[in-house]
């Protein structure tokens, strides 16, 4: 099974997905979890460059093929040879990030995003994909209260985090029987449970 958690920064999939893997690993499943870009040696090196501040420089159309480089490096090297074992798969981000973000985001044609992201995933989807939906004004307030500082991707604004969103919930609207939209508002634990008892549901069919 491959599962996949979705938003926007600061929204909380990060989160969520950590407590996924344990939960599973609690029961005697055997999970292997990916965060996106990365889950390689190569991966995480483009991720680097990606997420540096240094490299504002970089093309909408760079960044996405960077993004698309990464994950096809990981496909090969992670995510195929464990789905094939039979090995449960959670993607902290996926295909759907590169279609909110470089798609939607930053503009580049919807049609030309998709066969890109067919391409570097060899036509591989999650079998269930959850949308950890955040107002984008929480970004600011949760950034702040982790102390943390922007990576060159958290840059955009309100404006662009705006369009991510909306482009989230519109490929969540396109496809209702791969895609559970969570309210990220809720509390941590709250949100746990919401997709635990979906995935375990899942498990059981």
């Amino acid at each position: 099974m491959f599962i996949s958690l979705e938003g926007i920064d600061y929204s909380g999939k990060t989160t969520q997905a950590n407590l996924l893997v344990d939960r599973l690993k609690e029961l005697g499943k055997d999970v292997v979890l990916i965060r996106e870009p990365g889950g390689t040696a190569v991966s995480e090196k483009i991720r680097e460059i990606l997420l540096d501040r240094k490299h504002l420089e970089i093309s909408q159309r760079a960044e996405l093929l960077l993004f698309s480089a990464a994950r096809t490096q990981v496909v090969s090297e992670v995510i195929q040879p464990a789905l094939q074992k039979g090995r449960i798969v959670i993607c902290d981000r996926f295909v759907d990030s590169t279609t909110a973000y470089q798609g939607y985001g930053r503009g580049l044609d919807l049609s030309e995003v998709k066969t890109i992201n067919r391409i570097a995933t060899f036509g591989i989807t999650p079998d269930l994909s959850f949308l950890v939906d955040v107002e984008v004004q929480e970004i600011s307030r949760r950034q702040q209260l982790a102390g943390l500082t922007s990576d060159r991707m958290e840059l955009g604004g309100n404006d662009f985090y705006s369009k991510v969103r909306n482009g989230y919930l519109a490929i969540a609207k396109e496809e209702p029987r791969r895609f559970v939209v969570i309210n990220g508002m809720q509390s941590s634990d709250e949100i746990h449970k919401e997709i635990y008892n979906i995935v375990q549901q899942r498990l059981l069919m």
